[in-house]
């Protein structure tokens, strides 16, 4: 459980400032417009070290004449850039993407653009925009192309961090993170949380796994991104045990089909089109 007075997503006054600054300077440069931003990555999901650095993302629109060119703006031929990114430095990693690309993912039930809707953190945000995007994320939730997303980062983290006799303790939870989500869409018609904790009460609410893992969240707020520890048997057997579940079993979930024309209306809409 977490400690009493400990924020759990915190975000320092001068790195808010600096993420405000970034977003600023992006639209004057690539003349675009930023619709929403937020933070993702442990700061989001409430396990960063006091080091962890800070992992902003944001959706964005160009004007209609961008989308409506003959010759691409990069270089005829070649496709136009959708995704923006700053230089990463020490404590900042800024990227973004354009709202159509966005989009797209959406239409394929990919979950990461649901995760940043529901970042506890935000820091930009246009409610006309944002409020429509929430729900066709609702409206486009697929719980079997997600269960699927989430199993299948569990496992590629499993495999690359897990095999060892002394494990990074924040990969731990970078394996844990995605199983809950799994056992959260098991059991729910709803997108799983973004806040670890949120879904540790509702799957892991008591017992000698979660006391671990409540454990091991004391350890990863207070040290450093690379610290590291022994291998912790009970959550090193949940996890396995989980995988292998997951493994075996073939899901029995819902595969929703929406339709398109919702998304092109949407879209058409933001970036202020009107077909005449």
């Amino acid at each position: 459980m977490t400690q009493p007075g400990t924020d759990i997503h915190p975000i320092a006054p001068e790195k808010r400032a600096a993420i405000l600054a970034a977003l600023a300077d992006i639209e004057r440069g690539h003349a675009v417009r930023i619709v929403f931003a937020c933070e993702s990555g442990s700061r989001g999901w409430g396990f960063s070290s006091p080091d962890s650095d800070y992992d902003a993302r944001f959706i964005y629109v160009h004007d209609t004449a961008w989308y409506l060119t003959v010759n691409e703006r990069t270089r005829p031929g070649a496709p136009q850039r959708d995704v923006i990114e700053l230089p990463i430095d020490d404590e900042l990693d800024v990227s973004g993407w354009d709202l159509r690309k966005a989009l797209r993912l959406l239409s394929k039930c990919n979950p990461t653009l649901s995760e940043w809707l529901r970042s506890p953190i935000v820091y930009r945000e246009d409610p006309a925009i944002t409020g429509r995007l929430r729900d066709l994320t609702e409206s486009h939730y697929s719980r079997l192309a997600a269960w699927h997303h989430y199993h299948s980062m569990a496992k590629t983290n499993f495999r690359g961090y897990l095999r060892g006799e002394r494990i990074r303790t924040k990969k731990y939870l970078y394996v844990l993170r995605p199983i809950l989500a799994c056992l959260w869409i098991e059991t729910s018609d709803q997108p799983p949380p973004m806040a670890f904790e949120a879904l540790l009460d509702k799957r892991l609410p008591n017992g000698p796994v979660r006391e671990a893992i409540d454990a091991l969240l004391v350890v990863k707020r207070a040290s450093g991104e690379v610290a590291d520890g022994p291998r912790i048997p009970v959550v090193s057997d949940f996890i396995e045990m989980q995988l292998e579940r997951m493994g075996r079993e073939t899901m029995q979930l819902p595969l929703r089909e929406a339709e398109e024309g919702s998304l092109d209306a949407f879209f058409r809409q933001a970036i202020g089109f009107s077909a005449r």
